[in-house]
């Protein structure tokens, strides 16, 4: 039968080893092209139906993909890294597509140290109000909230492996903790910092984007296997992405995808916390305070493009925090895992230009990185590590 999908399916860019594909994500804003892409259902066009599925938490996304019962994911760039290096789990060939977003997370403190910070203007001296070790919250040991948080307290003068424990939550759970008082502090993606302040459980006090001005944040991600078994639907898949991600740029859009977020299915609170954050026009919240920087999903293609280099820095920190002795290869570490040939083609085919390569960003704590910063000695230079 000559169906659309059909006719893609056998375009000139070959024939699709998969038209079905299960896509998992977690209840956070930046799943928004995932969610674009199938309620728009961009994927037609290009021979594709996508399923999506929503997991409780980072260590579902990862034990799915790794067995199979999910083709590709929304992941933590740091996730993906940590499974292709065994960390905390089986070792496994793992791919990433392309970048989904940049920018997005944030840091909130409860009430009390976010008063004590107010006070005394400096973290250690308002950590040292609580007397006891202070309890901070990420989402998976290497992912993405997990090292914007070490690299934020560090810069602030406190050591994230001695001076705090460290707990793992995930992001739906993460503001009841707070309202317990089980959490002094936490690393998460939005709209659950917003969800915070709205019930004035916390305040959010760093943006992610204060560490690393316009950070990658989730990617599209799977094994390496699939990529090898199914090309065809892989590049597929990346079209379709890249197809969403451009529709979300669109101003009047932000909106509207809050509120398909909002449903019950997805993330399931109100929209307008959803949508200030995402940069929507919501009155009565600030979209972007002087400090923080957008979320961005495509920003002609400049957000999309998997840089190597920038997989590379999470290497740097896993070894700086001792997850992993040091190494040389990172560069080519990176370079296995990130799929930028794949991505070049299925840009090409979208019309997407891709951005210039020779990219450097100043850190938070005056460290810079870049396309051309070396890797080996890198975490070395840091004063607090393990």
């Amino acid at each position: 039968m000559n169906t659309p999908a059909a006719i893609a399916a056998s375009s000139s860019s070959g024939r699709l080893e998969k038209t079905h594909l299960r896509l998992g994500f977690v209840a956070l804003s930046d799943a928004a092209p995932l969610v674009a892409a199938k309620l728009l259902e961009f994927g037609h066009a290009h021979g594709l139906t996508l399923e999506l599925s929503r997991q409780p938490s980072w260590a579902a996304v990862r034990d799915k993909l790794l067995s199979g019962d999910l083709d590709a994911a929304h992941a933590l760039y740091g996730l993906v890294y940590g499974v292709q290096l065994g960390l905390g789990g089986p070792q496994t060939d793992m791919a990433v597509l392309m970048v989904l977003n940049r920018n997005g997370q944030a840091v909130t403190l409860s009430n009390r140290l976010a008063d004590a910070l107010a006070e005394y203007r400096t973290l250690p001296k308002a950590l040292a109000t609580l007397g006891r070790k202070p309890v901070f919250a990420q989402t998976f040991p290497t992912g993405t909230h997990a090292m914007w948080l070490d690299y934020w307290l560090a810069s602030q003068g406190v050591d994230p492996l001695r001076d705090i424990e460290s707990v793992v939550i995930p992001p739906p759970q993460m503001v009841a903790a707070l309202a317990d008082d089980k959490l002094d502090g936490l690393c998460v993606g939005e709209p659950w910092n917003a969800l915070a302040e709205a019930q004035r459980v916390g305040r959010t006090v760093a943006y992610t984007s204060e560490v690393w001005p316009d950070h990658p944040e989730k990617v599209l991600a799977c094994r390496r296997a699939f990529v090898d078994a199914n090309p065809h639907a892989t590049r597929a898949l990346v079209q379709t992405m890249l197809e969403a991600c451009r529709w979300l740029d669109g101003a009047e859009h932000r909106e509207d995808i809050a509120r398909w977020l909002a449903r019950p299915d997805y993330i399931g609170i109100d929209e307008t916390l959803i949508a200030a954050r995402l940069g929507a026009d919501v009155a009565g919240f600030a979209t972007v305070t002087p400090r923080s920087l957008p979320v961005r999903f495509f920003d002609d293609g400049a957000v999309n493009y998997p840089h190597p280099f920038e997989g590379a820095w999470f290497l740097t920190q896993f070894e700086r925090w001792g997850m992993i002795d040091a190494c040389t290869d990172y560069a080519q570490i990176a370079a296995r895992i990130n799929q930028t040939q794949l991505y070049r083609e299925a840009a090409a085919r979208v019309n997407v230009a891709l951005p210039g390569e020779d990219v450097t960003q100043v850190l938070i704590d005056g460290e810079v990185w870049g396309s051309g910063t070396p890797s080996a000695g890198y975490a070395r230079r840091f004063v607090i590590r393990r």
